[in-house]
Order: structure tokens, then sequence, then C-alpha cells
């Protein structure tokens, strides 16, 4: 990616957040995070990865209600951003704190066998 992607990726990120926290009036949109957005360099897709704190039914219905809201987001984002054109928004759930804190509880648990030991 190019510095103004990082650049627009960065202050995407910022401004659905604000979205997120103002609220949106879908009811499957539950704690959500926004933790990056990768723009491609012709600025036609953005993949936005978002983490969900909650159960598998919880994130896959935040994940479907921001889908079916990614239309009012791009104008939200059209209206705050001043670009030619607002790129295609494509949701997509990031486990990687999932995965950390599941790698993090292994170690902990090798670490504690140890010093039982």
């Amino acid at each position: 990616m190019s510095r103004r992607t990082d650049r627009l990726g960065e202050l995407f990120r910022i401004e659905i957040s604000k979205l997120l926290q103002k609220g949106l009036k879908d009811p499957r949109v539950g704690f959500a995070t926004i933790n990056r957005v990768d723009i491609t360099e012709d600025l036609s897709f953005a993949k936005v990865l978002v983490s969900v704190m909650g159960s598998d039914k919880e994130k896959r219905d935040t994940i479907i209600g921001l889908r079916s809201s990614a239309g009012f987001i791009r104008q939200f984002l059209g209206k705050g951003i001043k670009i030619r054109k607002i790129p295609e928004l494509q949701f997509v759930l990031d486990e990687n704190l999932e995965h950390a804190l599941h790698i993090d509880s292994i170690l902990a648990d090798l670490k504690n066998q140890g010093d039982l030991d």
C-alpha cells in the first residue's frame, strides 16, 4: 500500500469508528471495533477489519448488519472525507485478537505447569 492509501485507511477507520460510537440504527450491530481499513491503490475497494465482542452468533449478526449498512456508511464517509471516489466497503471479521488471547492463555498454562514441576 502507498502512503496515500495508508492515510486514507486510517482516516476511514477513525470516521467509521465515530459512526459506530454514535450508533447505527441496525440492531444487529453489537459491540464492534474497527481495527484496520485496507484500501486498494485504485480506491475501488476497502476491506474493513472488524473485531466483535460476543458469541459467534453476535459476531455473525454484527458483520451482516455492517454489510447491510455499507451504503449508508459510504454516504457518511463521502460527506466527511473530500475525495472523488469512496470505495466499496467490505466488512470482514478480524479474529487476530482472539487468536492472540488464545496463544497467551496457552503460554500461561505452560508456564504454570512448569512452576508445578
